[in-house]
């Protein structure tokens, strides 16, 4: 049961923290500024498929259609030089955005040998039932919708890997020198005593995150979702922290922190990075290398 004045802290740290978010969070000049991640796509020719990566992990996966023949769709890896919508069919003097021109509305096109992005691309259609199958003259092409959706998602200079292969997006990812999410084998140790994690610990370009509830509850503290303003308070001895998931910024007892790193959503679960929960709560930690065991202790 939390207490009236518990609730009370909760409400005004929250009400704080909506008030900055609603005027721009002021950060310490520390902080990154937050972009669009690591991006990575893979088309695996021998499914047709074609998997986004972003920050590590697979976002979403989608059918795609490749070429008539196996040498048409090149193999290798090729950077994204430009983003275009509605891009004219030449050959045949259709105009962009027009529903007869086979490239859909959305190009992405790809520096492939010589070429630089006009010759091949990612792009949509305009004929949806020819997704899936081989039926291209060297481009990738996606559901008009799907393409759409990714063209937001993608930079200019983000790389695209094609091959033909029976191993997994993952096992893919790594082979290609792409960093993916993995779960860190490590045992956590609070004050002393261990403790299981209702999910496990993972680690991501050095850095190691925990669940935020459980992490904080093992601290001793509480933790609030308000649904209204999307941000987590918690209450760790008389510290108060509230945070934006998903983004690198907190408040500390009201004035502005960062966690270094965002938060990220693993299934339903907000993680955060482990050493700025013990940082912003004041506990200290310590890796054992030989245990394999992380100590979480209260500060002196």
């Amino acid at each position: 049961m939390v207490s009236l004045a518990l609730q009370r802290r909760l409400a005004a740290a929250l009400l704080a923290a909506a008030t900055i978010a609603l005027f721009g969070w002021t950060l310490p000049a520390s902080a990154s500024a937050e972009t669009k991640g690591d991006s990575l796509l893979i088309v695996n020719k021998s499914t047709n498929e074609l998997a986004y990566f972003k920050d590590g992990e697979i976002v979403r996966i989608f059918p795609v259609a490749t070429g008539k023949t196996e040498e048409l769709t090149p193999e290798g890896t090729f950077p994204i030089v430009n983003k275009i919508k509605n891009r004219p069919y030449y050959k045949e003097k259709i105009p962009g955005g027009d529903p007869a021109n086979p490239l859909g509305k959305r190009w992405l096109g790809l520096h492939v040998g010589d070429t630089v992005g006009t010759t091949y691309a990612i792009h949509g259609n305009n004929n949806e039932k020819s997704i899936g199958k081989y039926v291209s003259a060297g481009c990738i092409r996606m559901h008009n919708d799907d393409i759409e959706w990714l063209f937001e998602q993608l930079d200019v200079g983000a790389k695209v890997v094609v091959t033909s292969s029976e191993q997994t997006f993952e096992e893919l990812a790594v082979k290609h020198h792409y960093e993916v999410l993995a779960p860190f084998d490590a045992s956590l140790s609070v004050n002393g005593q261990r403790f299981p994690l209702q999910k496990p610990l993972f680690l991501y370009q050095g850095v190691t995150y925990i669940p935020l509830r459980q992490g904080f509850e093992l601290l001793g503290g509480i933790v609030h979702w308000d649904a209204e303003t999307g941000l987590v308070a918690s209450t760790v001895g008389d510290r108060v922290i509230v945070h934006r998931p998903g983004t690198s910024e907190a408040t500390l007892d009201g004035e502005a922190a960062s966690l270094g790193v965002a938060s990220r959503n693993r299934d339903g679960t907000v993680m955060i990075p482990l050493r700025a929960m013990a940082t912003l709560t004041g506990w200290s930690i310590h890796w054992d290398a030989a245990k394999r065991t992380i100590f979480v202790e209260r500060a002196l």
